[in-house]
């Protein structure tokens, strides 16, 4: 009996594992994000499909826990200074874009689609809310999340969040008497009195908590504490009616200044990405075929309006906020869909009696297939998407250049390596493709001149053919083997002289023919390790001595890997112990 139970229970999981191992790598595979990959196995498990999961909403319901987490680690990485200063995109950027859309929406579906105002109103609400784990989880996949533009992404995505509060408390308002929504009232003063009881512990109990569970010296126990704070925001937050994810951010927030705050980040993160993956399962799950079926001149007249008329919105909000088109049409495909907070607004309003049960579930299938759609439109735009080509002004193009060095890339290496030749008074020719760089160098009394080094045409308006030296310092590896390529072809004579990547890349430059590949980061962490011996107290010859053997070493290893054929993925030497003993000083500060 107990073997079967057991098997009854881990049956589901291996199931769900499967689903997404065997759906996201494909779907990532054909450039279309994991997040719809997850969404196409939960509609193929769900009762729609296959029927192996009869249940979704419980599902969903449980999966909501990687929302939460997602949003409490958001809520780490935001000092309360941060979110200060951030107030302007948050309460102005974010403000504008949820009453523009909000308005716009529930004005489509009262005159177009004859909705009842309120229900009109619920479901723009609604749809407003944007998904933070799709949107958050492909700024993360493009490695976005840190740019000015991904900053102004989450500034929006809090507003929407936060918004979720006041439209709860609207919500609770509207429900009829016999409703079971309650006193509106009480509800909204049971909510501030959560949230000022969550800040109050935040600022006087969290840390002292941290630190006596610190004293413990187990792992374990930091990380029980760490769920406990997470999910005990969660549950009171839901407990006066709520958002659980408002919750778990405003505890991360609070921890944010927390001595504690890494800890905390390295022990809850494993459990986010699991659940935010189970959550976009369960939403696939969540899909209703009967309700398509039914309705589904509504559903994709609502599906198809909803999202253009939101994403006119968005794009108007952020050029009147200063984007250029490039960036409000890329946001505006980004936040075209409703997200998982609308699940709990329309879930409250039907349970309160403000909208029919019927239109709850016609709203929600609307904002599943939203969401799921947001990863193949964003991916299919990006095939059409052409960059906004940059302005030229005030920038010189590469013409009849004639210096003995060609310089090809003024970025943060290029730069250093530039004031060196510039110091011994060496004629330098300098090309950079960004104009912005170009315009931001000149500032500085730096003269550099626009080309892409990756064009014959423009190596050779730049002078290679009389350079001395050739000086490829990009920080793209496939333009450094390019350019590498057309000098050794073109330009045989020059001396070439390449920024690499990494120790694969150089062997690659190498092979190619390149006089020096110089890594990056290799002569940067010789040095820090060098001023760590001397720190020590190790004698200058000794220090010295260690990184001339050093420098031999690698020089040896390279040399091995590049006649040998070792490559990426079947051996790097550099893992070996070094062949020759440097025996370290034990008792380095007696010398």
């Amino acid at each position: 009996m107990a073997a079967a139970g057991l098997g009854a229970t881990i049956g589901p999981v291996v199931v769900l594992l499967s689903a997404g191992v065997l759906a996201v790598p494909l779907f990532r595979r054909l450039g279309l994000g994991s997040v719809l990959g997850y969404f196409a196995a939960g509609a193929l498990v769900g009762p729609s499909a296959f029927g192996l999961f009869s249940d979704p909403a419980a599902m969903l319901h449980v999966s909501e826990l990687g929302v939460v987490m997602f949003l409490f680690l958001i809520g780490l990485e935001l000092r309360p200074q941060k979110l200060w200063a951030m107030r302007v995109q948050i309460f102005g950027l974010g403000l504008a874009q949820v009453v523009v859309c909000i308005g716009l929406l529930t004005s489509v579906a009262f005159l177009a689609f004859g909705l009842p105002f309120i229900p009109a109103f619920i479901a723009g609400a609604g749809f407003v809310l944007s998904s933070t784990a799709v949107i958050m989880s492909l700024l993360q996949e493009r490695g976005e999340l840190a740019s000015v533009d991904g900053q102004k992404a989450v500034s929006i995505l809090l507003f929407e969040d936060l918004s979720i509060v006041p439209l709860l408390a609207l919500v609770a308002w509207l429900a009829p008497p016999d409703g079971h929504g309650g006193n509106g009232w009480i509800g909204v003063g049971l909510g501030v009195a959560a949230v000022a009881a969550l800040l109050l512990a935040g600022r006087y109990l969290i840390d002292p908590f941290f630190g006596l569970l610190a004293r413990a010296r187990t792992r374990e126990v930091l990380t029980a504490g760490a769920l406990l704070v997470v999910l005990g925001a969660a549950l009171l937050m839901e407990a006066v009616g709520l958002s659980m994810a408002m919750g778990t951010f405003l505890a991360g927030v609070m921890l944010s200044g927390s001595s504690y705050r890494h800890q905390v980040e390295a022990d809850v993160e494993p459990f986010k990405g699991l659940l935010m993956g189970l959550f976009f399962l369960a939403v696939g799950m969540s899909l209703d075929i009967r309700v398509v079926v039914e309705r589904w001149p509504l559903l994709i007249g609502l599906l198809f309006a909803f999202a253009v008329v939101k994403g006119i919105g968005i794009y108007v909000v952020a050029r009147l906020f200063g984007s250029n088109h490039r960036l409000a049409s890329r946001r505006a495909l980004m936040f075209a869909q409703g997200g998982e907070f609308a699940f709990v607004l329309y879930t409250a309003a039907a349970s309160g009696g403000v909208i029919p049960t019927s239109d709850a579930a016609l709203f929600a299938t609307v904002i599943i297939l939203s969401m799921a759609l947001t990863p193949l439109v964003l991916a299919i735009s990006g095939h059409f998407r052409r960059e906004e080509e940059k302005s030229l002004d005030g920038v010189e193009e590469a013409r009849d250049l004639r210096g003995s060095v060609l310089l090809i890339g003024f970025g943060r290496f290029g730069q250093v390596a530039a004031q060196l030749l510039l110091s011994r008074g060496v004629d330098v020719s300098m090309i950079e493709n960004d104009p912005d760089r170009i315009r931001e160098a000149g500032r500085f009394g730096f003269r550099i001149f626009y080309g892409d080094g990756t064009r014959l045409d423009t190596l050779q308006h730049s002078g290679a053919a009389e350079a001395e030296v050739i000086m490829v310092c990009v920080d793209d590896r496939k333009a450094a083997n390019r350019i590498a390529e057309l000098v050794k072809a073109n330009f045989p004579l020059a001396r070439l002289l390449v920024r690499s990547y990494d120790r694969i890349h150089s062997i690659e430059l190498i092979r190619a023919g390149v006089d020096l590949a110089v890594r990056e980061t290799f002569d940067a962490a010789l040095h820090m390790g060098a001023e760590g011996l001397r720190a020590l107290g190790c004698s200058e010859e000794r220090t010295e001595e260690a990184l001339a053997t050093i420098r031999r070493l690698d020089a040896e290893r390279l040399l091995a890997q590049v006649q040998g054929g070792i490559m990426a993925g079947r051996e790097n030497l550099t893992t070996r112990p070094v062949p020759e003993p440097l025996t370290p000083p034990k008792k380095v500060a007696a010398e």
